[in-house]
């Protein structure tokens, strides 16, 4: 069977990730901050192959001894690393405002997350042959004002994903996916999950007319971990529904 961690599995993107492999016969290691969405998975699907921790990856020790138990669950197999976790809300307000310790909140979720990881998840990838694919962004390529720290971790997971690529290859591919507006609110945790309905102006932005979903996310996490992206490494794949590549004028 083969394995894989999806960090920041609980919610979102990395809950559509997880729900996906599972569907596809994968044992699933789960690694998020937010103890009651783990503990959430792990009622509704007590079947399930699989492993939900409540991890920090931006500490060192934690992601050390969350990846040494699952060692023990998976008996040292890992065909694949999906670091995905990292705070979600692109917002921090102006930059001359813009605290250090907020700003290195941000680079801990996503890029020393990503890198902590990696570190940890490299022996078993290598013995499995495997592959990392790291959850980016298009504001890693484009912003909207007051984003500088979200944007500047998302970019440097772009940056880290062609330096691993050299670093690790032959043994290991890695890659990253660039989401565009993907609608996450109905794959929140039970406390917070919400009812999603698009006005046609969210839809009209897409040139496939329609707002993105984290199943989008997860088929593309899956191909890129199959045999038929085995030549496929240190590449960015944009999955936006076409968003950034519509020029918008404003009348």
């Amino acid at each position: 069977m083969k394995s894989a961690i999806v960090t920041g599995g609980a919610q979102g993107i990395g809950r559509g990730t997880v729900q996906h492999l599972l569907d596809q016969g994968w044992r699933v290691g789960i690694f998020d901050a937010d103890g009651e969405a783990v503990a959430e998975m792990r009622e509704r699907l007590p079947q399930a192959p699989l492993f939900a921790r409540t991890v920090d990856v931006g500490d060192e020790s934690a992601v050390a001894d969350a990846v040494a138990a699952w060692r023990g669950f998976a008996g040292d197999r890992l065909d694949l690393l999906v670091s995905n976790a990292g705070i979600a809300d692109p917002y921090t307000g102006p930059i001359e405002d813009l605290a250090l310790e907020t700003w290195r909140k941000w680079q801990d979720s996503h890029l020393t997350g990503g890198f902590l990881m990696t570190r940890a998840c490299v022996p078993l990838l290598r013995a499995a042959k495997g592959s990392i694919v790291f959850m980016a962004s298009t504001r890693a390529l484009q912003s909207e004002p007051q984003t500088e720290a979200y944007a500047a971790a998302k970019g440097g997971l772009c940056a880290l994903t062609h330096a691993l690529a050299i670093s690790l290859g032959p043994d290991i591919r890695v890659n990253a996916i660039l989401p565009g507006w993907i609608e996450t609110r109905d794959w929140q945790k039970a406390g917070e999950r919400q009812s999603v309905e698009h006005r046609p102006i969210d839809c009209e932005q897409h040139p496939v007319g329609r707002v993105g979903t984290p199943q989008d996310i997860a088929a593309t996490v899956a191909f890129l971990a199959s045999e038929g992206a085995g030549f496929i490494t240190g590449q960015q794949f944009v999955v936006d529904g076409g968003m950034t590549r519509k020029m918008i004028y404003a009348d």
